[in-house]
C-alpha cells in the first residue's frame, strides 16, 4: 500500500512539473522568446546585426507570434485578430533597411502604423542575419521546398542545384506553376537547355549575381531583385557575346517568403504552448 501511494505521489509530482513547465512557456516574453530562437539556430552573435527588437517592450509576455516577410498593415491587423503579439519579420518594418524613424516623425503614415502598434501592445523582431546563417540557410531551405527543387540540391550548397534538363521557357513554365499570381522579368533565351540552377534569395546585390554567373556549374540564377541597370544589363551583354546564360527575376517577395513559412514551422520544434502562425505578406504591387 505504501508502495502504491509513493508512486502516485511520484506521478503526481511529475505531471505537476510538466504543467508548470507549460505555464512557463506559455508566459515567455518576447525577449526570453527571441533569445531562444537566436540561440536554436547555432549561430555566433552577429556584430552590428539588424536582428534587434523594431517597436515594443522586450518583457511583453506573448500570447502568440506571426512569421512574415514584410510586416504591412496587414499583417498587423491578421496578427491582431489571432490574438499574436509577437510579430517575427525577414525584412524591414519602417521603410528602411535599418528602420530609421527619424525622417518620418511627421509622415502620417508612420504615425498611423506606429499608433496601430503601440494601441495593441505588438512586439516586432527582426529575423533576417540570423536565418541566413542556419546549417542549411532557412531562407533557401524553405525557398528550395517551394520551388519544388530540394530532391535536386548539389551536396554541401544551400542554393545549387542540378534539376532534370529542359529549356528556358521550361523552366518558366514550372515557376508560373509554383507563383501562378506572379510574373517574372527574365533575360535569356527560351529555347537555351538548362539543368544547372543557382538560387539567390532577396537583394544581396549585383556582385553576387556577377559571381554566380561567372561560375560555369551556372547556366541559370533564379533571383529576386536588383537595379534593372546592373544584372539585367549584364546579362544582356552576355547572351549578346553567345553565353549560355540567363537570370529570371522574381520579384523581392517571392524569393524569400517560403523561408519565412518554414520559420513558423521550425519555432514551433522548440517553443512549444505558444501559437504560431505563418501570415503571407503578399507582393507590394501588381502587375498591370
Amino acid at each position: 500500500m505504501k508502495t502504491n501511494t509513493t508512486i502516485l505521489i511520484c506521478i503526481i509530482l511529475i505531471l505537476n512539473s510538466a504543467f508548470l513547465d507549460g505555464q512557463k512557456r506559455t508566459q515567455m516574453t518576447a525577449g526570453e522568446i527571441i533569445e531562444t530562437i537566436i540561440r536554436q539556430t547555432g549561430s555566433e552573435p552577429v556584430p552590428n546585426t539588424v536582428d534587434v527588437i523594431k517597436t515594443g517592450k522586450p518583457e511583453t509576455q506573448v500570447t502568440g507570434i506571426v512569421t512574415c516577410m514584410f510586416a504591412p498593415m496587414s499583417v498587423l491587423r491578421k496578427a491582431v485578430e489571432l490574438k499574436c503579439n509577437l510579430i517575427i519579420t525577414h525584412e524591414p518594418v519602417f521603410y528602411n533597411h535599418r528602420d530609421e524613424t527619424s525622417q518620418f516623425s511627421n509622415d502620417p503614415v508612420f504615425l498611423e502604423k506606429k499608433k496601430f502598434i503601440d494601441d495593441h501592445g505588438l512586439v516586432i523582431w527582426r529575423f533576417h542575419d540570423y536565418i541566413h546563417r542556419m546549417k542549411p540557410d532557412g531562407i533557401d531551405y524553405g525557398m528550395a521546398r517551394k520551388l519544388q527543387f530540394d530532391k535536386y540540391l548539389v551536396s554541401g550548397t544551400d542554393n545549387r542545384f542540378v534539376i532534370p534538363e529542359t529549356t528556358l521557357e521550361g523552366l518558366l513554365k514550372h515557376l508560373k506553376k509554383v507563383f501562378p499570381g506572379h510574373s517574372f522579368n527574365v533575360i535569356g533565351n527560351l529555347n537555351m537547355k538548362v539543368s544547372k540552377v543557382t538560387f539567390s534569395a532577396g537583394a544581396p546585390g549585383s556582385a553576387a549575381h556577377f559571381a554566380m554567373l561567372r561560375d560555369p556549374e551556372t547556366e541559370v540564377v533564379i533571383a529576386g531583385e536588383v537595379p534593372q541597370w546592373e544584372t539585367y544589363e549584364y546579362v544582356r551583354d552576355a547572351i549578346l557575346q553567345g553565353r549560355n546564360k540567363a537570370i529570371i527575376f522574381l520579384g523581392h517577395i517571392p524569393s524569400e517568403e517560403a523561408g519565412m513559412e518554414y520559420a513558423a514551422e521550425w519555432i514551433k520544434t522548440f517553443l512549444t504552448g505558444i501559437p504560431v502562425h505563418f501570415v503571407e505578406c503578399q507582393s507590394s504591387y501588381f502587375t498591370y
